[in-house]
């Protein structure tokens, strides 16, 4: 009965899993790369989630969506233009990076207060061992990765190398223990790593620096720290490649709004020419309108003597022409009364001279 119990309940958890990986898969394949909830680091392939996972500062899963796909697709749109997430790249990885200084200072804090004090002189001393170590594990490291990718000869010169400082470092040992009692010699002393805040010992063997120095972890924070150096570069060239744009999108519409002020200057210089010929020729037609008028005026006062003068002369040559007509009418009546005259006297003598002969007839006829 309880192992039927267990079997449904681990169904049912089994299924609420399938469920939520189900709708998560659904909720990914409708989120783009551009959305806010996808992580611009992991875009970048430089997410600290991804890259310490599986040590022993693993911070688990990533609060925002990683998705390989999405990757692929912000690669793609990357290349036709900016998108300028290398700047909430670098704002996740400089918090991150700075939680871990603020941990590292906590930790030497913590290594003052425990360990015994000594003198700087011993302290330098100590100093120069800590950092042969660390260079005996750091080229211990990169000859088993060369030796791995099948670099065999640069693996050996390597280690050639590393038997060099190791001769340093016995040397470094033997003035340390020398400057100080071997009680207190024997007591390990420890040192923060400055990159990825881990405790090493003073007296470290090779294997356990390159292990170290060669781990997951240390590497894990090289990367994060190279990739911040690097998006830092990355962003100051392409603000200084943004700002050079800026200027000369600035300058082009600087040159443009002073070949507009040119233009408009010259569109203004040619309306105000323009209003300066129609007044000119609004002037001269005005005066060529006003000695048109006054030409016309003086035609018609010419116009006007002329007929004043021509009914003057007309009413001369009527009075003149009344008069001669009068004169003329005159004489043509004198000249019929004399014409008359002569004729009634023609008529009274040829009466007589008749008158004479019906006289002389009558006698001669007495007779």
């Amino acid at each position: 009965m309880v192992q039927c119990i267990f079997a449904s309940l681990h169904l049912q958890g089994s299924c609420r899993k399938s469920s939520c990986s189900s709708s998560r898969d659904e909720s990914r394949q409708r989120v783009k790369f551009t959305d806010e909830r996808v992580c611009k680091s992991h875009l970048l392939d430089c997410c600290p989630n991804d890259i310490l996972s599986g040590t022993r500062m693993d911070l688990g899963e990533c609060s925002k969506i990683h998705d390989l796909a999405l990757r692929a697709d912000y690669e793609i749109a990357s290349k036709e233009r900016d998108l300028f997430f290398e700047l909430d790249a670098v704002d996740h990885l400089e918090s991150f990076i700075a939680d871990c200084d603020r941990r590292t200072e906590l930790a030497k804090k913590r290594l003052a207060e425990t360990q015994e004090e000594i003198s700087a002189e011993v302290a330098a001393k100590a100093e120069k061992v800590h950092e042969l170590n660390e260079e005996i594990g750091k080229l211990l490291a990169k000859a088993e990765q060369l030796g791995a990718e099948g670099n065999v000869d640069e693996a050996q010169k390597l280690l050639q190398e590393v038997e060099k400082v190791r001769t340093r470092k016995k040397d470094a040992e033997e003035e340390y223990r020398n400057s100080m009692p071997a009680s207190s010699f024997q007591q390990q002393k420890l040192r923060v790593c400055e990159v990825c805040s881990a405790y090493l010992g003073l007296h470290d063997n090779d294997r356990r620096l390159a292990d170290h120095f060669g781990g997951k972890l240390h590497l894990g924070f090289i990367q994060i720290r190279e990739k911040l150096e690097q998006l830092k570069k990355t962003v100051q060239e392409k603000q200084e490649k943004r700002n050079q744009e800026r200027l000369r999108r600035r300058e082009e519409r600087e040159k443009e709004e002073k070949m507009k002020k040119k233009t408009r200057s010259r569109s203004r210089e040619r309306k105000r020419s323009r209003s300066r010929e129609r007044d000119r020729e609004r002037r001269r037609r005005r005066s060529r309108s006003a000695s048109k008028e006054r030409r016309r005026s003086r035609s018609r006062s010419r116009d006007r003597e002329r007929r004043r003068r021509h009914r003057s002369r007309s009413r001369s040559r009527s009075r003149h022409s009344r008069e001669h007509s009068h004169k003329s009418s005159r004489d043509r009546d004198r000249e019929r009364d004399s014409k008359h005259g002569s004729s009634e006297r023609r008529s009274d003598g040829l009466n007589g001279r008749t008158d004479s002969r019906r006289h002389d007839d009558r006698e001669a006829g007495e007779i």
